[in-house]
Order: C-alpha cells, then sequence, then structure tokens
C-alpha cells in the first residue's frame, strides 16, 4: 500500500515536471517569433514580391503610352486642379521616403535591432526604392487626366500601413524589454505610422480629386471614368454634401456640420435635407443590381438567377472596403490588451525604467485607440450605406415584379404579404449586411486574442481557446432552433398583415354589416399565434444574453486553472491582459449568436424574396404588334384558347376568332361569367394564352370594371402622365360630363382624391378613369362595363358624346349590360360559357333567334314596366325635344363623397390654403419626444414596478463583476518570483463564484426585459387595434391604408423585438461606465477631474444633435409610407398601368420615393457615426488622460494592480462612453415607433357598440317604419349642414326609392340610417325606437344593405356568405340558389368551401354582387337597403333578381337608389331630394301626373332615349 502511495507521488512529481518543463518549451520556443529580425522574416519576401509586380506594372504602362502618344487627345486642358487627396498622397509618400531613407542612414551608423545585417540592409532598400518610384509615379499623375489611383498604388499603400503598425509596435516593444531611451528611430516610425494611415484613408476611396479646366466652356469637371454614371444624374446630384467631401471631411463627417446648423435652430423639414450622392440614388442601384443579375444569367446560363450571387456581385466592392476597416477595427481593438503586461511590469519598475517608457506606452495605447475608432466608425457608417443601397434594389426589383405578376401568381400573395417583403424582409437583409463584417473578424479577433494570451500564459491561451471554441460551439443549436422561430414569427406577421389589409380596405363593409368585432377578433388571434412565436424566440435570445455575459467566466476559469495545473505563474499583470483579452472575447462570442441568428432571419427573409421574385408573369410575348400601314384590323384574334389558370384543362375561353377593323365599335354581351372580361383581358395579354394569335395595331386604352383611382388630384388622374393641354382637356372633361362635378368641388379638378377613390361615388370614379382613357388618345379602346356605375341619363351622355362622339374614329370593345347601347354597335359579340355564341349586328343577332332575344327580351319587359306606369298616369309621356335637357346628371349614389369632400376642403381653408385636399399629410410630431411616452411605455406592465427590479439585477452584475477582477488583482503579485496571498483553488474558487453569481444576475434580467418588453409590445398592439376598430368612417376615409399597414408592421416590429433591449441598455450602459470610472478613480481619483468637463461637452454634443437625428428618423417613418401606399395602388392597377403602356413611369415614380426615404435616412445614420466618433475622440483623451496621470505619478504612490485594472477597464472608455450616447440616441430615434403607435390609441371612437341599458327587443324592427324628424346633419361642426330639415316617413313593409341629382343628399340619407355619420338634429325612428340611443352593433346587424362596391374577402364561398356562422348549409345554399350562384359553386370541387381570393378577384363583378345579394337574403332583415345593388349584373339577371327582392321582401321595408329606371318605378313611394332638402315624396303614379315634377321629367327622358329602341327590338321580340 506505501509502496503504491509511494509511485503515485513520484508520478505526480514527474507528470508535473514535464509539463512544467513542456511549457517552458514552449514559451521558448513561441520567443523567436518576437525576436529582433522576426519583421525581416515575415516582411522581406512580401516587399520583394510587390516591388517586382510593382515595376512589371510600371513597364505595361510605359509601352502603353508609347504606342497611345501619337493619337490625338479630345480633351485640350487649360490647366488642372488638384484635389485634396492627390496632394496628401504627395506629401505622405514623401514622408515615407525620408523616413526610410533616414533608417538606412541610421544603420550605416549604428548596429540594427536585426543580427542579420543583409536582411535589416535589404529590406529597408526596398523600401526607399518603392517609395521612390511611387513618388516619381504620383508626381507623373499631375500631367495626365486621372481619375483614380492605380489598383497596384492602392494594395501597396495598405500593404505598407500593415507593415508601419508591425514595425513600431515591435520597436516600442524592444525598446521597453531594452529599457533603452526613446530614440530618433522609434519617432520617425510614428511618423511613418501617420503617413501610412493618411494613404490608407485614400487607398480606400481611391479617387485623385483632379479636375480638368477644360478650354471649350472653361467648366471644371471632374475625371469620372465609372461606366455606368451618366452625366445628367451627376448634375442633378451636386447638391449632395457626402459626394463632394473631403478626405478629412468623410474620417470625421464634417460634411454633415451645414445640416445639424439648421435641425438646431429649426426642426428640419425634408426640404432641408440634401440629396443623396449619385451611388446611393434608387435609379443608379436599380441599373446596377439588374447589369449583377445579368451577369449572373450569363455566367450560369440560366433565366432563373441565383438572388444570392447577384446580391455577391452588386454588393462586393463596398463590402470589400468595410471588410478592410473592420479587421483594422479588430486589429487595433488588441494592442491595449497586449500592452497591458508591459504597463504593468513598468509601474512595477518604474525607477528603473524611466518615465518616458511610460509615456511611449501611452502613446501606444493612444494609437491603436485612434486607429480603432476612426476604423470603426468608417466601417459601420459603410455597412450602414451598403445596407441602403441594397434595400433600395431590393425594393425596386420588389416593385417591378409586382407590376408583372401575372394573375394566378398575384391571387397566391396578398398585398399585405407582399408590404411585408417590402419592409419587414428587406430591413431583415440590411440589418445582416451591418453583421456580415463579423464574419472575417471573428477569426481575426479570435487569432489576435489567442497569440496575446499565448505571450502572457504560454499554453495555458491552449485552453482559453478550447473553452471559446466550445462556448461559439454551443450557440449552434440554439442558431438552428433560433431559425426555425423566425421563419414562425414571419409566416404569422404575414397572415396578420394579409387579413389587417384586407379589412382596412373593406371597412364600410364590415360595419354597415356589423362585422368588424368579428373580424377584428381574427386579427386579435391571428396575433396571438405571433405572440407565442415571438415569446419563444425572445426567451432563447435571454439565455443567449446569459451565455455571452457568462462566457469570460466561464473562459477565464479554465484558463486560469490550466495555468495553474501546468505551473504558470498567474502574476497581475499577466492576469489582467487575460481579463482585458476575455472581455475583447466577449465581442466574437456574442458576435456569433447574433451573426447566425440575423444569418436565419436574412436567408428566410431572402429565400422568400426570390421565391417571390420567380413567381410567374404574365406572358410578355403573347402579343403580336403589327405596323398600321400593314393591316386594316386593329385588333385580330385567331383560334384564341385563354385561361385564367394555365395548369387546367378547361379554358376560360376557347375557339375565340375576331376581327376588328379600324374604327369599328364592337359590344360584348352575355350572362355574368359568361367571360366578357376574359375576352378584354386577352386582347390586352393579362390572361394565359394557351394557344392562337393575337395581333394588334396601334396604341391602347383601357377602362376596367372596378375603377382604379389614383391618390392625387382629378386632373393627374386624367393626364395621367401626359402633358396637359388645355384644349384636349376640356373637351374630355365635358365628353365625360366632369363639369358639373367640377363645380360642386372646392378645388375643382384639382381637388385631391382619398385613397383607392374613398370620396368619390362610383360613377364619379368610373367617369374619371373614362376621361383617362380619353385623354390619352389612343387608337384602341376597351371598356369593361363603363355605364354600369352611371345613371341612365349619364350613361347616354357618355356613349352619344364620348364612345360615339370624341371617340368616333377610334376602333372600340366595351363590355355592357345596358342593351340600348347595342343598336349602334358594329359588331355585337354574345359570350356564353367562355365562347363567342353570337356574333354580328343587332338586327342580325335578333333574326337568328338562338339567345340573344333574351337579353333583348328582359330589357323590353324592363322598359314597358316604366311606359305602363307612365299611361297609368293618363299622362302624354312624348319625347322630349333634343333642344331640351332636364337638371338630373350623373350618379345617383354621390352626395357622400361629394359632401365629405367639400367637408375637407372647407375645413382645411381655416388651416391654411389646402384646398381640395382630403387626405392630409401624416402626422409628425415635432420637438423631443415627450416624457408621457416614455412614462406610458415603462409603466404599462405592472405600472412600472418591474424597473427598479430590472436595474437592480444589471447593477448588481456591474458590482460583482468588479469585485471579482478586482479579487484576482488584489491576490495575484505583480512579480513572477513573488507567492500570491491565498492559495491558488480558493483564489479561482472565490472568483468564480462571484462571477457565476453574476452571470445568474444577467439571466434575471434578460428574461425580465425581454418578458416585460413582449407584454408591452402586445398591450399596445392591442389598444391600437381596438382604437383603430372602433375610429369612425371618415377616419378611415382621410387615412391611408397604408399609414395604419406602417404602424401594424414596422413600428409593431420595433415594439415586440427591439424597444424594450433599446431601453434597457440605456440604462445598463449608464451603470457600466460608472463603474468603470469608479474603478479608474479608485486607482486615480484625479481622473474624475477631467472626466466631469468632457462628460459635459458629450452632453452638449448630444443636445445638439438630437434635434436634427429625430427629426431625420421621424422623416424617414413616414416617408416609409408612401413607398407602401404607391405599391399598393400600383398593384390595384396593374393591368390598367401595363395598358398604357406606364409601367416605365410607375417604377420611376416609385425611385423617386425610394429616394425620398433614402435621404433622411441615410443622413441619419450618418448623423449617428457623426456623434460617435466626437465622442469617441473624447473618451480616447480621458484614457490617454488617465494613463499620463498613472504615469507620472511616483513609484509606491499606487499599487501596480490596482493601477493595471484601471487600465484594463479604461481600455473601453470609449466604447462604454460613446454606448451611453449611443443607446440614448437609439432609443429615442426606436421610440417614435411608440409614438406613432400611441396616435392610434388615442383615435376619437364612435358610440358603443351595445348600450345594455337601451337594447331594442330581439324582434325589432317588426314592421320597418322608418320615420325623420327634422334630421340635420353635418360632417364637420364648422361645416354648413349636408341634409337639412328632412322629415318624412317609409312606411313599413313598403318599398321606397330614393332619386335626386348630384349632391342632393341621397347616399347621406343611407348612411344616416346607418349611423355611418351621426345626426346634428332630429332623429331617425325606426319601429318607434330611436336609432341613435342604442348601441351601433343592435342597429346595423337588424339591417340589411347591398351596397354599390361589392366586398368580398379571402376565405371561403361560406365564410363570405356567412363569416359570423350563424347559418346551416341549407340555409346557406338556399340563399345561393336565390341569387343565381348554387349552380356556380356546386360545380365546383369544393363546393361550399370553394376558395374566394383577395377582393373576390377569381370571381367576376356581377358575381361578387350577387355574393352581397345572397349574404341580405341569409340575414332576412326587416329593412334593406339597395344601394346599386344590381349595377353589374346583365338585364336578364336583374330582372331575375328584381323578382327574387320582391318575392323574398315582400312583407320588408325596401329603400332602393338605382340607376335603371325600373328598379324604382315599381316602388310604392318616391322620395326626390335637392339640396339636401326634400323636393317630392308621392306615389309615383301621382307624382306623374304633375308635368313639372322632377321625376315626370326623368321618366320622359328616359322613355324618350329608349323609344327607338323598344319600337327597334318589339318587331323582332313580337314579331
Amino acid at each position: 500500500m506505501n509502496l503504491t502511495t509511494m509511485n503515485l507521488h513520484d508520478f505526480n512529481i514527474n507528470f508535473n515536471l514535464a509539463l512544467t518543463e513542456l511549457a517552458n518549451h514552449s514559451w521558448t520556443t513561441w520567443q523567436p517569433l518576437v525576436s529582433p529580425c522576426f519583421l525581416e522574416h515575415i516582411t522581406l519576401p512580401l516587399e520583394f514580391g510587390f516591388l517586382v509586380i510593382f515595376l512589371v506594372q510600371l513597364l505595361r504602362n510605359c509601352m502603353n503610352n508609347i504606342t497611345k502618344q501619337n493619337k490625338a487627345s479630345n480633351i485640350h486642358p487649360n490647366g488642372m486642379k488638384y484635389g485634396f487627396a492627390y496632394k496628401i498622397s504627395l506629401v505622405s509618400t514623401a514622408l515615407l521616403f525620408s523616413v526610410h531613407a533616414l533608417f538606412l542612414i541610421l544603420m550605416l551608423n549604428h548596429e540594427p535591432q536585426c543580427t542579420s545585417k543583409l536582411k535589416a540592409f535589404t529590406s529597408e532598400i526596398i523600401q526607399v526604392l518603392s517609395c521612390g518610384i511611387i513618388l516619381i509615379a504620383i508626381c507623373k499623375m499631375s500631367k495626365k487626366p486621372n481619375a483614380h489611383f492605380p489598383w497596384i498604388l492602392r494594395a501597396w499603400w495598405f500593404f505598407s500601413f500593415l507593415l508601419s503598425i508591425f514595425s513600431t509596435t515591435l520597436h516600442v516593444h524592444f525598446s521597453v524589454e531594452n529599457k533603452g531611451i526613446i530614440g530618433i528611430r522609434e519617432y520617425a516610425d510614428f511618423l511613418g505610422l501617420v503617413s501610412s494611415t493618411c494613404l490608407l484613408v485614400i487607398s480606400t476611396r481611391g479617387k485623385t480629386g483632379i479636375v480638368i479646366i477644360a478650354t471649350n466652356d472653361s467648366i471644371s469637371e471632374p475625371l469620372l471614368e465609372e461606366k455606368n454614371e451618366k452625366h445628367s444624374s451627376e448634375f442633378l446630384r451636386e447638391s449632395s454634401p457626402y459626394g463632394k467631401a473631403t478626405l478629412l471631411q468623410l474620417i470625421t463627417f464634417s460634411w454633415l456640420n451645414p445640416l445639424f446648423a439648421v435641425g438646431y435652430k429649426k426642426p428640419i423639414q425634408l426640404d432641408d435635407i440634401p440629396d443623396v450622392d449619385i451611388k446611393d440614388s434608387a435609379e443608379y442601384l436599380n441599373f446596377s443590381f439588374d447589369d449583377s443579375i445579368r451577369q449572373v444569367k450569363e455566367n450560369d446560363g440560366t433565366t432563373n438567377p441565383s438572388i444570392y450571387k447577384a446580391i455577391y456581385l452588386f454588393a462586393r466592392k463596398k463590402a470589400a472596403i468595410n471588410a478592410l476597416f473592420a479587421i483594422i477595427n479588430a486589429s487595433a481593438s488588441y494592442v491595449g490588451p497586449y500592452l497591458i503586461t508591459d504597463f504593468v511590469n513598468f509601474l512595477t519598475e518604474k525607477e528603473s525604467r524611466g518615465v518616458k517608457s511610460g509615456y511611449l506606452l501611452s502613446l501606444g495605447f493612444l494609437c491603436a485607440k485612434m486607429v480603432e475608432t476612426i476604423a470603426q466608425r468608417q466601417w459601420i457608417f459603410g455597412a450602414r450605406q451598403l445596407g441602403l443601397r441594397l434595400r433600395a434594389a431590393l425594393i425596386s426589383h420588389i416593385y417591378k415584379k409586382g407590376l408583372h405578376l401575372s394573375s394566378r401568381s398575384r391571387q397566391s400573395h396578398s398585398g399585405g404579404e407582399i408590404m411585408n417583403y417590402m419592409s419587414v424582409d428587406v430591413q431583415r437583409i440590411t440589418d445582416f449586411v451591418w453583421y456580415v463584417n463579423t464574419i472575417w473578424m471573428l477569426p481575426i479577433q479570435i487569432s489576435l486574442a489567442v497569440f496575446i494570451l499565448h505571450t502572457n500564459l504560454g499554453l495555458g491561451s491552449l485552453a482559453a481557446l478550447a473553452a471559446t471554441l466550445a462556448v461559439m460551439t454551443l450557440n449552434i443549436p440554439l442558431t438552428k432552433i433560433q431559425k426555425r422561430y423566425q421563419t414562425k414569427i414571419m409566416d404569422a406577421k404575414d397572415n396578420r398583415m394579409k387579413a389587417t389589409s384586407e379589412i382596412l380596405k373593406n371597412m364600410r363593409t364590415l360595419k354597415l354589416q356589423s362585422w368588424d368585432s368579428e373580424f377584428f377578433k381574427r386579427i386579435e388571434s391571428l396575433r396571438n399565434v405571433e405572440y407565442g412565436w415571438l415569446l419563444k424566440s425572445l426567451r432563447q435570445a435571454a439565455f443567449s444574453a446569459f451565455i455571452f455575459w457568462g462566457s469570460p467566466t466561464f473562459i477565464s476559469v479554465i484558463t486560469f486553472w490550466a495555468c495553474m495545473f501546468l505551473g504558470i505563474e498567474l502574476t497581475a499583470g499577466r492576469v489582467l491582459s487575460a481579463f482585458a483579452t476575455f472581455r475583447m472575447l466577449q465581442d466574437p462570442i456574442f458576435s456569433l449568436p447574433d451573426l447566425l441568428n440575423v444569418m436565419a432571419q436574412g436567408k428566410v427573409s431572402v429565400d422568400r424574396i426570390a421565391s417571390f421574385l420567380k413567381k410567374e408573369e404574365i406572358q410578355h410575348d403573347v402579343i403580336e404588334y403589327v405596323s398600321k400601314d400593314k393591316t386594316e384590323f386593329d385588333v385580330v384574334v385567331e383560334r384564341g384558347r385563354f385561361s385564367w389558370d394555365p395548369e387546367t384543362t378547361i379554358p376560360t375561353l376557347d375557339e375565340i376568332e375576331l376581327k376588328v377593323k379600324r374604327g369599328m365599335k364592337v359590344a360584348i354581351c352575355g350572362s355574368v361569367g359568361s367571360g366578357k372580361t376574359s375576352i378584354l383581358s386577352g386582347i390586352l395579354g393579362e390572361i394565359y394564352k394557351q394557344s392562337g394569335n393575337v395581333k394588334i395595331s396601334g396604341t391602347k386604352a383601357y377602362v376596367p370594371q372596378s375603377a382604379w383611382i389614383l391618390t392625387g388630384n382629378i386632373r393627374d388622374n386624367i393626364t395621367f402622365g401626359k402633358e396637359f393641354d388645355e384644349d384636349k382637356y376640356e373637351k374630355t372633361v365635358e365628353a365625360c360630363a366632369l363639369k358639373k362635378d367640377f363645380e360642386l368641388f372646392s378645388g375643382g379638378d384639382l381637388t385631391e382624391i382619398g385613397e383607392r377613390g374613398i370620396n368619390m361615388s362610383g360613377g364619379q370614379k368610373q367617369r374619371i378613369q373614362i376621361a383617362r382613357a380619353v385623354y390619352q388618345d389612343a387608337d384602341i379602346y376597351l371598356f369593361d362595363d363603363p355605364f354600369s356605375a352611371v345613371d341612365a341619363h349619364t350613361g347616354t351622355h357618355l356613349f352619344k358624346e364620348c364612345l360615339m362622339g370624341i371617340l368616333k374614329e377610334k376602333t372600340i370593345l366595351f363590355v355592357t349590360h345596358q342593351v340600348e347601347f347595342l343598336p349602334a354597335a358594329d359588331l355585337i359579340l354574345v359570350m356564353q360559357n367562355g365562347k363567342i355564341a353570337q356574333a354580328g349586328t343587332f338586327e342580325e343577332l335578333l333574326k337568328q333567334n338562338i339567345g340573344f332575344e333574351l337579353l333583348v327580351g328582359a330589357h323590353s319587359k324592363a322598359l314597358e314596366s316604366v311606359l305602363m306606369v307612365g299611361n297609368s298616369s293618363k299622362t302624354n309621356l312624348n319625347p322630349i325635344p333634343e333642344g331640351e335637357c332636364i337638371t338630373y346628371s350623373h350618379s345617383s349614389s354621390e352626395l357622400l363623397h361629394t359632401q365629405l369632400d367639400k367637408v375637407q376642403d372647407n375645413s382645411t381653408d381655416n388651416k391654411g390654403n389646402n384646398d381640395g385636399k382630403l387626405v392630409q399629410e401624416e402626422e409628425r410630431e415635432t420637438g423631443s419626444i415627450s416624457k408621457e411616452v416614455y412614462w406610458s411605455y415603462l409603466t404599462t406592465v405592472k405600472g412600472g414596478l418591474l424597473v427598479p427590479i430590472i436595474i437592480l439585477a444589471q447593477s448588481s452584475f456591474q458590482i460583482l463583476q468588479i469585485a471579482s477582477n478586482y479579487w484576482m488583482a488584489w491576490v495575484c503579485p505583480t512579480k513572477a518570483d513573488a507567492k500570491p496571498i491565498y492559495d491558488m483553488n480558493f483564489i479561482l474558487l472565490i472568483y468564480m463564484a462571484l462571477s457565476v453569481a453574476g452571470s445568474f444576475c444577467v439571466l434575471l434580467r434578460a428574461m425580465l426585459v425581454l418578458n416585460c418588453g413582449l407584454w408591452t409590445a402586445q398591450t399596445f398592439f392591442t389598444r391600437m387595434l381596438h382604437n383603430v376598430q372602433r375610429a369612425p368612417m371618415s377616419f378611415f376615409d382621410s387615412t391611408p391604408t397604408g399609414r395604419i399597414l406602417n404602424r401594424a408592421s414596422t413600428d409593431q416590429s420595433v415594439l415586440d423585438m427591439e424597444m424594450a433591449n433599446k431601453i434597457g441598455w440605456c440604462a445598463f450602459s449608464v451603470i457600466q461606465i460608472l463603474g468603470t470610472i469608479a474603478v479608474m478613480c479608485q486607482a486615480a481619483w484625479q481622473v474624475f477631474i477631467i472626466f466631469i468637463p468632457v462628460t459635459g461637452i458629450c452632453i452638449w454634443y448630444q443636445r445638439y444633435y438630437n434635434p436634427t437625428a429625430r427629426e431625420l428618423a421621424r422623416l424617414a417613418q413616414i416617408q416609409i409610407t408612401p413607398i407602401l401606399h404607391h405599391f399598393s395602388e400600383s398593384l390595384a392597377g396593374a393591368a390598367s398601368i401595363r395598358a398604357f403602356d406606364q409601367e416605365r413611369r410607375f417604377m420611376s415614380t416609385n425611385l423617386v420615393l425610394l429616394d425620398g426615404f433614402s435621404r433622411p435616412w441615410f443622413h441619419n445614420v450618418s448623423a449617428m457615426e457623426w456623434l460617435s466618433f466626437r465622442l469617441n475622440l473624447l473618451s480616447n483623451f480621458v484614457f490617454a488622460f488617465s494613463l499620463v496621470l498613472l504615469v507620472s505619478l511616483p513609484e509606491g504612490f499606487i499599487n501596480p494592480s490596482i493601477a493595471g485594472l484601471a487600465v484594463t477597464y479604461g481600455i473601453n472608455l470609449n466604447v462604454l462612453q460613446a454606448s451611453v450616447i449611443w443607446n440614448i440616441c437609439n432609443a429615442e430615434n426606436k421610440m417614435i415607433s411608440v409614438e406613432r403607435i400611441l396616435q392610434y390609441t388615442n383615435i376619437a371612437s364612435e358610440s358603443p357598440l351595445v348600450i345594455e341599458d337601451c337594447r331594442p327587443p330581439r324582434n325589432w324592427p317588426e314592421t320597418g317604419t322608418i320615420c325623420f324628424q327634422n334630421l340635420q346633419i353635418r360632417y364637420a361642426e364648422n361645416l354648413p349642414s349636408v341634409l337639412k330639415n328632412i322629415t318624412c316617413t317609409f312606411p313599413g313593409r313598403k318599398k321606397i326609392g330614393v332619386v335626386g341629382r348630384t349632391g342632393s343628399g341621397k347616399s347621406t340619407l343611407i348612411q344616416a340610417i346607418f349611423r355611418m355619420v351621426e345626426p346634428r338634429e332630429g332623429c331617425i325612428i325606426i319601429d318607434n325606437v330611436d336609432i341613435c340611443e342604442i348601441g351601433l352593433h343592435d342597429l346595423r346587424s337588424r339591417l340589411s344593405i347591398i351596397p354599390q362596391d361589392p366586398a368580398l374577402f379571402d376565405g371561403t364561398v361560406r365564410g363570405n356568405l356567412d363569416p359570423l356562422e350563424q347559418y346551416s348549409d341549407r340555409e346557406v345554399w338556399e340563399a345561393l340558389d336565390k341569387c343565381q350562384l348554387g349552380h356556380l359553386v356546386r360545380a365546383k370541387e369544393e363546393k361550399l368551401d370553394s376558395p374566394v381570393v383577395e377582393n373576390g378577384d377569381n370571381w367576376s363583378a356581377g358575381q361578387r354582387q350577387l355574393f352581397c345579394l345572397g349574404r341580405a337574403l341569409l340575414k332576412k332583415s326587416s329593412i334593406l337597403v339597395l344601394d346599386e345593388a344590381t349595377a353589374s349584373v346583365d338585364s336578364a339577371t336583374d330582372g331575375v333578381i328584381q323578382d327574387i327582392i320582391c318575392e323574398e321582401f315582400n312583407n320588408r321595408t325596401v329603400v332602393t337608389i338605382a340607376h335603371r329606371i325600373h328598379t324604382v318605378i315599381d316602388s310604392d313611394l318616391v322620395l326626390v331630394l335637392s339640396d339636401g332638402r326634400i323636393a317630392e315624396y308621392d306615389e309615383p303614379s301621382k307624382l306623374l301626373e304633375r308635368e313639372d315634377s322632377f321625376f315626370y321629367k326623368l321618366i320622359k327622358e328616359y322613355s324618350s332615349r329608349s323609344h327607338s329602341f323598344n319600337n327597334l327590338a318589339s318587331q323582332h321580340v313580337h314579331g
């Protein structure tokens, strides 16, 4: 037993001795690497190689010059102007030449540091030769027009900079080690380093700045030899201060000074912000990205290029420059930890070493921090700039793709989903660009850390490396989980935004049907799914934070125990150097999970955008364009076979044969869903062509069935990109019956139109887009049911003055349900089941007796009903002479919109000259973010009780971290031969306990911050959602959807993912810097003296910076909305844009809007760098002062270990001090998102949905009697009443028709019944219940309405008919059968689950209208309001629907506004409104007895117009 114990004891002794010997051996083998000849060993081959390459390149250029010397030059310079960069390069190179020449002279008189004289002399001779050749080359450049320095020159300058750093560092090292005095060589080294740094900065920009002064016009022109830069663009961008900045201004960001001067005096406006540089303009970037895609296509030989490769080609040059700065920054940051051991040793042996060595070390620290500061600011700025460029390039291509999506692709991507691509996904890709430099910084940072640790700890560095790699490896599985979470988050966000976008577009329908609460609950449920994934993602992020803050502890404990095991002495200097290095290692360790997370997010986003960009487009070669002189036909379709779904075997259109001669008028008619719109789409190239030929001769104009109106004024909508020609414009407006409308608008034709034409009636919108087509003066006109939204009189005017008047010489194809216009057509096509069932003139088709007579018969029957009422009144309805006109005109549902527009016009008159402006500029706060916003955010969760706990947790961590470091510095000896105070195991145990406790404080803090942040974000979202839901309709009329979507998407993402951390870090960074200053002051309290004024300067800088940066951030936020809004409008009208060949103009507008966003955003991120650079300089000054102070204090005055600890903390002072201000400013910028969301949590609300004390009976309304008593309605307090003293009663179970001219108040009356507008005076009583005293839900849910604009939602047939799931399948089928859709739905495979895409785009306009009828049939309300319910269906279907309404609503009250007179003529009572008052109200027969009645004139005009048609039709129908 004893023998065994002895053997084990001997074995342990021998093993420890072996390990110690191995450690000592490794230490000695490392030493030659920093030997006197180390520099020559490394640099000599590189120097020689560069010199050879340089000479070869010089010889090649000389040969080229000889061959070109006889060629005449196009430019005859009068003189040259030399730029700042050229002058600096000349001076710096001359300085370098002098330095190396001095070194060579010194070698002749003194012994070189390198023991090999040959190597030392050779190295310096090559340096002198290189500098001399470069100096000559630069001088030669002055005689020639050179825009850029040659690449070989720039590469040499980069190499020279690295060489200077190594040379200076090693010479300083040897000087300190040998205890020598700082000599001429060391001073020359610093001079050479400064020159090399200047040349490095010049090499990154590359431009010489030489300007030729030409003789022809004596204008100075910069010599730009960029292939893709246009002179015109350069001229436009001359106002960019960044583009004109000098080298010094670029380094210090002082080119921003003029902008700060303006912003400090007054709130910055968009016009105050300069343009971006040409290379940052959207037009240039779009072209550049196109070029990258083209290169990928050519290189890979594919039509589907990889977007990853395109992004690489697009970004590689700028990314390489950023990478260079990032590498320099990473390298310079490790100089401090490397010199700490020397500094502690100096303080220990200050008397023997001399004070000059200390000052030299201080200078080394300061130079490294200065290089680090400059490089860091440049790479961060460069990364932001590259992100901006990538954003503009991607958004422009997403927009371009959106304009060319095929119908099938468009249906598979909702507007909200594509909005997410442009806002969230593009943002994530630009975030990745910021992190990408971490990829090449990581290996450099880890290598330098290991090098420094190896220098101090020998083999212990391997343990540190192993521990570092272990921590980094741990992040890989976490990242995979994070990637999955991010995919789920984005999918959930897409679904939420898709639903939100759809609901906002159809708010009027939802409120009228009282479905708004149910639909907003759907958004809440979708948000809850998103919230669940966000919570999982953020909890994992909290665990990652724990790893980040705990990693230095783990790595240091492993390293120190390894050193103890290997017998390596842990002196104070080595420990403190290791601490500083571990803190530096913390950055790459933290960067890795962030990098992997951002890569995961970025890859998901890039894949999503790549998938979108590869989606199917419309066929670009489907139409063959034929010259007008080669054919007499304007439109030819031969054997046409078309389908909306390319993969289906059943075509939408088949066997289409059509030839239209120039000037022909072709009418297309048929039942609902027969293919009328599809045939126009086939001619336009919008539908997939399976076979056949389509030939077009001439330009085309298109008027879709659903009016597409752009936000802007009416004139811009009509001219649509064409130059304004007053004569042509007046004729167009006259022909399209818009004169009267312009008189009603206070702004005339400059009246602003709201989003989607919200403040215009259906008739006005239709006439505006007809005017747009007419103004284009095209050759071929395609009208898709242009008369459905206008009344009979206006329809006749349009047909006569427009189609048969101003366009009489043009080729016109028009779809119509108005049979009275068919006789005038040269050719009529009758569509049936996707085929042309009949074709011919009106007379020919009547003779064929196949099916056309059914349409004609239905129309004739309707006419007879009108004439019969007229005859029963015993009044002779003679035709009105042509010269006579009646006062009725235009759409019958226009008043609400016209008056709403008037309201907006007049209300703005009091504020300023904003005539005709409905949509106001987006709300923008000015000045600092109010304290209420911060308070609201901080106190949302538990009244802010958790905030002190979070601060306490972070403070505890900081105290414990300082305590652990202080403990190690105090107990470790300052010299290697001294013994530690306590046993090393005990020392490390105490250190580990303190550090682990601190790490758990961080975990607690991270969990609390992330949970509170997400909880707050959810609360804010719910508040905003509820407030938007309860907002009155006027809010949605005057607020573009893009504004609300921007808050629900971009701003909400900031609250979800960023806001809590940004606010938290404001406090955490303050705690960190206070801890650092405390440690530094403990070592030398005098530091506090300089710290106070420097802090004051920092605060002054922040206050000077904040006003400008805050307004820039706000403007950038606001400028996102126009991009999204314009894209949304463009998607909705893509077919019209393509038909008018306006893609280029719309893409140009998108680029202009992108530049509008880029300007404030670019200058905002530049402003951040402006501030950070100045704060870093001040921090470096404080650090340098503290070093000088420590050096100057007499020996023994301070403990070297504590002084070393102060330096360890002081190294990061510049980062910490900058981060305090950075975090405060960044948090304030991000707080703008909170401010914007809070704006939408304070919207004025509608009346309550339910008033419990005043609930109507269950069977209310029973009879449906509507009584108006002295009703007055106005849209704002300062405006006149729209309805004035309306007093009448609609008897229960009767049918009431409402008519009147534009602006008379018809639609306002309907809106008043549903309380979309509230009465100012008077009341509306329905079945003895005052509707103003009951809740809105109780009112609207008991009434039914079929609106003019049918709204369908993404989902199923059943979901659209019965969204609240209140009815059985049998009842739904019954409703479908009654509204003529049963057979269509039964023919589909999914039956009631058949899909309905966003906006119901996979159903025709007529079918969508029938869906709305189906909803009313299911609801079975006692009161039904019809607002142009049958405008989009043919006469036959209209007749069937009227019969259904008569049958189903026989004992119910029906209020009708209609363009088709026969739908009103059958009413029991007719109400005629004029200027908001009741003009007439009686039975139709009694009104017709009075020749002076308005209704009499209306019927008289209608019968007159239809008289000739009826005679023509009757002889065929009855004959």
